[in-house]
């Protein structure tokens, strides 16, 4: 997403004047299925922004009459995938795929994190955003080499009207990342490159661009516009021989902002993943000669669906960065930061983190790709609402016929509080339970990992349930698959409501109740004490009174 964490491009730019009212950032994950447990493929998708209502996108594939038109929408500047004014109008192909979220029929899976590039290459001639980009190749592609040959052939002929792109794309067989960017005010079409992510491997982004070096000659494993070498001779941001080129260094150059805000995510992914390797946080510290991070690292050990859920859940715990360790995060540890995220204090210039846990996520998922299942069954989006940690993925099979109505379009709005909403209802638990943090999220996890346990044990089971199905009638499979779809998301909406409920009674008016009910006054932590007499103790300290006797 948009207007990111570009905004400590310098240190003397950040002061509240100066930020964006809508600081918006996503957070990917690929996984190949060398990497996985099972010889599953993974992406993930955090869609972070402060007016994004979270709802999961459907639409039926079809057949299109000679001449049709599809419409284009602005992506970036809607509540909801409707909302956003009409950019223009495409061909439409004679047949489409159906899409259910971020993922089609033939289990291509798709997301993206906005790393915006240089200024000089804003406001490109086009009609066709990074949105739109990654929904249209969503019906018209197979595999993911198709759906880059699809966005970037409907940027040829269209052009692009949003800044820079990293996408994410896998299929049940690759994973590949995709970097696209404008050629600037009044030039069509956009410069890119696309690299396969190593089988066995993990790669991750978060709003900065990645791929630096790559092969110029290896179809195979690299794909990149004829032009994007020369296009930035041209622009003066590369001297030197091709194969030294760099796209991270010619169109997206690193800032303290992009280091600290976006990279720290991936050190992050990849610190949790892979341990071992121990890689250093001094690039991500903007230390002066640190080596950039890798594309892609191997993991320690490989990774299974909930393995990748917990990736997605993070604020820098136990790292230099943990965002419960000074008062911002008050006496409940809190770890997370209110707008702005920059400030001053005096001249000096400062940063709250960002992790990839944050409060203004409109929708996630983890993506899950099995290519030895049919396609129905095999692609698994498990979707979620609202911040990643406290929210819960249920299983949308890539089969349905329609999406469960909890999560579905019309389902509620951005503009006012229904129950029967899903981003609604998980807003309200995670917002109360941000007022005492340390506490309240135990009792959220307990439910969370209830939930996500239940749904996880079940899915063999229900894999073999519509593979018999199948084997009878693929729309079998497909009805089936639908009605279980809805049913765990119908059960996840039940408890979660049931959860908030229960929050309020345990822990009303800041007493939280016994395991038996009673009230109880639980004291503050002691660093807490201790920073109040820091800051206050004279004023609170407790004095006697000549001729009255101090109370106990």
């Amino acid at each position: 997403m948009k207007h990111l964490f570009r905004f400590l491009a310098t240190a003397a730019l950040v002061t509240t004047a100066t930020l964006s009212p809508q600081l918006n950032a996503c957070t990917n994950i690929l996984v190949t299925k060398g990497a996985s447990k099972d010889g599953s493929t993974f992406i993930t998708y955090a869609a972070d922004s402060h007016k994004l209502y979270g709802e999961l996108y459907f639409k039926a594939g079809g057949k299109h009459l000679p001449g049709a038109l599809r419409e284009i929408r602005d992506w970036d500047n809607g509540t909801s995938w409707d909302a956003g004014r009409i950019l223009g109008y495409i061909k439409e192909a004679p047949v489409t795929y159906t899409r259910v979220g971020n993922m089609n029929e033939f289990q291509v899976m798709i997301g993206e994190t906005t790393f915006t590039g240089r200024k000089e290459l804003a406001g490109p001639s086009g009609i066709v955003d990074y949105g739109s980009l990654m929904y249209i190749a969503l019906e018209r592609a197979r595999t993911a080499r198709e759906a880059i040959e699809v966005i970037t052939k409907i940027v040829d002929e269209y052009g692009y009207a949003s800044t820079g792109e990293s996408i994410s794309i896998a299929d049940p067989n690759e994973a590949w990342i995709l970097e696209i960017i404008g050629k600037g005010k009044g030039q069509k079409g956009a410069v890119w490159v696309a690299c396969k992510v190593p089988d066995g491997t993990i790669s991750a982004h978060a709003n900065q661009a990645r791929i630096r070096q790559f092969p110029l000659n290896d179809p195979k494993t690299a794909l990149y516009s004829k032009d994007l070498i020369s296009f930035a001779r041209e622009k003066g941001f590369f001297k030197g021989e091709d194969k030294n080129f760099s796209f991270v260094n010619a169109y997206c150059p690193v800032s303290f902002g992009s280091l600290r805000g976006c990279e720290g995510r991936v050190w992050s992914i990849f610190n949790r993943a892979c341990p071992s390797q121990k890689i250093s946080m001094d690039y991500v510290k903007a230390v002066p000669g640190a080596q950039p991070m890798p594309l892609f690292v191997k993991p320690d050990q490989k990774l299974d669906a909930h393995d990748v859920m917990e990736l997605m859940r993070d604020h820098f715990t136990g790292t230099d960065f943990d965002m419960t360790q000074d008062v911002g995060a008050g006496p409940y540890k809190l770890p997370y930061r209110w707008r702005p995220m920059g400030f001053k204090v005096g001249d000096q210039a400062y940063v709250h983190e960002r992790a990839i846990s944050t409060q203004q996520t409109g929708f996630s998922f983890v993506a899950q790709g099995r290519s030895w299942l049919p396609n129905p069954i095999g692609g698994v989006l498990w979707f979620g609402v609202d911040d990643t940690y406290c929210t819960v993925y249920v299983p949308i099979y890539c089969g349905i016929k329609e999406a469960p109505k909890a999560f579905a379009v019309g389902t509620g709005n951005f503009d006012a509080f229904s129950w029967e909403s899903a981003f609604w209802t998980f807003n309200f638990v995670s917002n109360y339970t941000y007022s005492r943090w340390s506490d309240m999220i135990v009792d959220v996890q307990k439910v969370q990992r209830e939930l996500e346990g239940k749904f996880l044990a079940d899915q063999d089971e229900v894999d073999a349930t519509a593979r018999k199905l199948f084997e009878q009638s693929p729309g079998l499979a497909k009805d089936y698959l639908t009605q279980y779809s809805a049913k765990q998301t119908d059960l996840t909406m039940a408890r979660w409501k049931k959860l908030g409920e229960f929050l309020i009674w345990k822990y009303l008016d800041g007493n939280p109740k016994s395991d038996k009910g009673e009230v109880t006054h639980p004291a503050y932590p002691k660093d807490w004490y201790e920073r109040i007499v820091k800051e206050r103790g004279e004023v609170l300290k407790v004095k006697p009174v000549k001729g009255v006797p101090e109370e106990e």
